[in-house]
């Protein structure tokens, strides 16, 4: 992989085609499998195939460079209620782009225009200071997900929307 030029202009889609999908995983298999060993094979799980799940890739001078993905948390049936956004990655290539934030906002504005209240993450602790940068809150102490620490941080949507 080539490094990224320092005056690459961002962009963030959801994920359209077979293509686009295709380039989706293969970054997240990159970041998550290959570099960080979270998972052994792939990272793949039911959200995958849920229909309501959105897949976000974002791009670096036109190049699909990272992802994220976003569900709604459907409690007592109410599906504009809180969202979780996850598998946020970046190439390690590009991530001096810029790219790892307009992935985040692109993620919170689209819960926000789906109605979502309120957007949930479980954030490795070395990024929780991206995070609160962007309007995130951490919620509570450390905890386990996917077998390694992270923080439970959020961030009220609407408010977000209005900033």
């Amino acid at each position: 992989m080539t490094a990224a030029p320092e005056t690459s202009r961002t962009a963030c889609l959801l994920v359209r085609d077979a293509t686009d999908r295709a380039a989706h995983h293969d970054i997240r298999r990159a970041v998550f499998v290959a570099e960080q060993g979270v998972f052994a094979e792939n990272d793949y799980d039911a959200h995958d195939a849920d229909p309501r799940t959105l897949h976000v890739l974002g791009l670096v001078g036109g190049v699909p460079a990272g992802t994220v993905r976003l569900f709604p948390l459907e409690v007592g049936g109410d599906p504009a209620g809180d969202w979780q956004g996850d598998r946020l990655a970046v190439l390690a290539d590009y991530r001096t782009s810029g790219l790892g934030a307009p992935l985040v906002r692109f993620a919170v504005a689209t819960a926000a225009a789906h109605g979502g209240r309120r957007m949930i993450a479980h954030v490795q602790p070395a990024n929780e200071m991206f995070f609160r940068r962007l309007g995130w809150t951490r919620r509570g102490e450390p905890e386990m997900y996917v077998g390694r620490p992270h923080l439970l941080m959020d961030i009220d949507l609407q408010a977000a929307a209005c900033g």
